[in-house]
């Protein structure tokens, strides 16, 4: 019998299949002794144990490169962190075995996490994943992994750790679907870079059984059990609809009525360059730079190895738009170089520019690297500092700027509130704003954007989220400037459309969702994406602002 659950759809696309579950295995292991005399070797056991697994993961993430790369970089990290590997020793020294002292260690650094505000102690997926490969390589088992099939099929998990999204096989995997994670999650980012229909935050995803026929809606998050002959039929043929829309759809985006409306891509280094223009990307609206320096915690990368890395992205658009953010390091992406090791609640400490303001060094190596790779070049080159607060911030970040001479244009991302709330007084100091909607909706709603529980609030349909896009467009059409958006608000299509009747001047996302969002724009004049804007602001749920919007542009 046909039944439809209900999840967040994180990424578009509609896949019929049957179902298979993420491998299980009991990674506890038992809590023996050993004798003084053990513990060196143990020790030791436990140092080759974290090196091998950090290796794996860097070598996973060359092979996925992009932003999969940088994904499984800080998980890499995550693995060698100094504190955990000095707390297991200790543990071994009393007498735990390897393998136990690993399991303990990083049960006590979850919990030091959630104590001091959950940000990280959110990341489930990551930090048990990395917990659970070194624990299976001391013990001598393989790890739970993504099942073998000769079929395609749909997989099902309680999460997926990066390791896994990032190396999925499309060919294979035709979509999944998670009981945990939410919309900005670190697998719901890799799921659309890859193209994978995806559904996270499904209560009871994983009591479905084995071999099950699903319809999984990536888009609306729904998903189908048992769908009948008629319901994938009807899916099928909305899918090739859908398809032959996005083949015809090319060129600049824009609405129907010819207002243009700029659709640039995220990427996280040279390696995403050639999906994007593929995918018909105006330019670059985010080039998150943190890449290049998890390549090596210790230090800073030199500024001839930034040039050549940053030049590769400016030559593949040329006379384009290439907007590039500086290093936002802190918080989940922790630098030892460069972030303090003892923040009591990372996520509202130094990060982002804070960590640059007090590392100057490393900010004016980074400007002038970006100032020589764009020497000589047509690309209009944008440069652009995270987590501003104020007009202090931009007016540092300015300065900083001119310092070097970077012939650039200067920019601030909007992801606090406060930056909206002043985003005229912000917007004094620099050139244009991008909204950065998935931190900006976790601070404003104090939810976490790891943690499936409270996807609720992560929703960028949320009405006050689209208030504060409101205030920062509207701020910067009053001072003649320009308002992006680069946050995953923009891979929605139909948000896409309430983005830009709130005045936003560009839209930017991963490069799959591009043909989405420029075959939705055209289908809408300016006038009708403006009356869903305001239908949608004037909710008080994400899920209403959704249909009001859907109403206003479907004529009902």
């Amino acid at each position: 019998m046909e039944t439809t659950l209900r999840g967040v759809g994180v990424s578009h696309g509609v896949a019929i299949g049957e179902v298979r579950h993420m491998g299980t295995a009991v990674l506890e292991p038992p809590a023996e002794q050993i004798s003084p005399g053990d513990a060196s070797r143990e020790q030791t056991r436990a140092r080759q144990a974290v090196e091998a697994v950090a290796a794996d993961l860097n070598a996973r993430g060359r092979l996925a490169g992009g932003e999969a790369q940088a994904v499984l970089e800080a998980q890499a990290l995550m693995a060698q962190d100094p504190e955990l590997i000095a707390d297991v020793e200790r543990r071994i020294a009393v007498g735990s075995t390897a393998e136990r002292a690993v399991y303990d260690a990083f049960a006590s650094y979850r919990a030091l996490l959630a104590g001091a505000g959950e940000y990280l102690a959110g990341r489930v997926a990551d930090l048990d994943d990395v917990r659970n490969r070194i624990v299976a390589r001391l013990l001598g088992v393989p790890m739970p992994g993504v099942p073998v099939s000769d079929e395609p099929f749909v997989l099902i998990a309680r999460d997926l750790a990066p390791a896994d999204t990032a190396l999925l096989d499309p060919a294979l995997v035709l979509a999944f679907v998670t009981e945990e994670g939410g919309p900005t999650s670190h697998s719901a980012i890799l799921a659309r870079a890859l193209g994978v229909p995806a559904v996270v935050a499904l209560r009871g995803a994983g009591e479905v059984a084995e071999g099950t026929l699903i319809a999984v809606d990536g888009g609306t998050g729904e998903v189908f059990v048992e769908p009948s002959e008629a319901k994938r039929a009807a899916l099928t043929e909305a899918a090739a609809v859908r398809k032959a829309a996005l083949a015809a759809s090319s060129g600049p985006g824009a609405t129907s009525d010819g207002h243009k409306v700029p659709l640039l891509a995220n990427i996280g280094g040279p390696a995403d360059v050639p999906a994007a223009v593929a995918a018909g990307a105006e330019g670059v609206g985010l080039f998150r730079t943190e890449f290049l320096f998890l390549d090596d915690s210790a230090e800073a990368p030199s500024e001839e190895k930034q040039v050549e890395a940053y030049r590769q992205v400016l030559e593949a658009f040329p006379e384009g738009r290439v907007v590039v953010r500086v290093l936002d390091a802190g918080a989940d992406k922790p630098l030892n170089f460069l972030t303090p090791a003892d923040e009591p609640n990372p996520a509202l400490g130094v990060r982002g520019l804070r960590s640059l303001l007090d590392h100057p060094d490393v900010l004016r190596t980074q400007l002038r690297a970006l100032a020589r790779a764009s020497e000589g070049l047509p690309v209009y080159l944008e440069v652009m500092a995270p987590m501003v607060a104020d007009r202090q911030d931009a007016r540092a970040f300015a300065e900083a700027c001119r310092e070097v001479g970077l012939a650039a244009k200067f920019g601030a991302m909007v992801e606090i509130p406060s930056a909206a709330l002043r985003a005229r007084s912000v917007l004094q100091e620099v050139e244009f704003l991008s909204l950065g909607t998935n931190d900006l909706a976790q601070y404003t709603f104090a939810a976490d954007r790891q943690v499936g529980a409270v996807s609720r609030l992560q929703d960028p349909w949320q009405p006050a989220l689209l208030d504060l896009v409101a205030l920062s467009a509207e701020a910067a059409k009053a001072e003649g400037k320009s308002c992006g958006v680069c946050g995953e608000a923009a891979s929605d299509p139909l948000l896409a459309c309430v983005l830009t009747g709130l005045g936003v001047t560009s839209l930017s996302m991963g490069a799959a969702s591009l043909p989405y969002v420029r075959a939705t724009l055209a289908k809408y004049t300016l006038a009708q994406c403006e009356r869903a804007a305001a239908a949608a602001r004037a909710t008080d749920s994400a899920d209403e602002a959704r249909r009001a919007a859907q109403a206003v542009l479907s004529g009902e």
